[in-house]
């Protein structure tokens, strides 16, 4: 039997559209530009939270571009090319390449006429964040960026919890120096600041950068 297509109006998003199993949103914000994404997973208005971290600060970066709020970006990778395979028609295509430096941390640029500078990341344990989680000289960096009178933090998102704080990067740095192997999620409580999920502004972390900083 042929599966029908499936509509659902939502105030939060402008149309959801349900199809052999698959949910496509497509969001559009007052500049007019949209955002479309796919899971396969079903939808009420709150099982989206967290499905890509990293996508929901992108979006969140863009809109905050679109509306003259911040200019905010994710850091690209530098990389060294290997190998070149040349194409008559299609053009080169890079075969290999290699990191050509440690990277610093995923997003950067300036809020309020200060420097931000901050790191993103995710966990599914349930009681902490593992500094596994976090290379020595990106703590190092926040630290650098604090000390020459920018912002700098650690954004993380407790998956199991749906959660995520700020939390600045002093603060990462002193869990740090305790000898500890993580941060306690009752610290992030404690010291950090939880940033809550939105509709038409997903994830509003310069609201918690506003508190923190300002």
């Amino acid at each position: 039997m042929q599966q029908r297509a499936t509509l659902f109006f939502r105030k939060d998003y402008d149309i959801i559209r349900a199809k052999k199993g698959e949910v496509l949103m497509v969001i559009r914000y007052p500049t007019g530009k949209s955002l479309s994404t796919t899971t396969t997973t079903p939808l009420d208005g709150y099982q989206h939270r967290g499905l890509d971290f990293e996508t929901d600060i992108n979006t969140m970066n863009q809109r905050y571009r679109d509306t003259n709020r911040a200019i905010i970006y994710k850091k690209p990778t530098p990389i060294k090319v290997g190998k070149i395979q040349h194409r008559s028609k299609a053009g080169p295509l890079i075969t290999e390449a290699y990191f050509e430096m440690p990277s610093t941390t995923d997003y950067n640029g300036i809020y309020r006429g200060r420097y931000i500078d901050f790191e993103a990341k995710e966990t599914r344990n349930k009681t902490a964040f593992p500094f596994a989680n976090l290379h020595a000289h990106q703590i190092e960096h926040l630290q650098q960026i604090i000390a020459h009178g920018g912002i700098g933090f650690l954004l993380v998102h407790f998956v199991v919890h749906q959660q995520v704080y700020l939390l600045d990067g002093q603060e990462v740095a002193h869990v740090l120096a305790s000898g500890r192997k993580s941060i306690p999620l009752d610290y992030f409580r404690k010291y950090g600041i939880e940033i809550p999920w939105g509709y038409v502004e997903r994830l509003p972390y310069l609201d918690a950068v506003d508190q923190r900083y300002f």
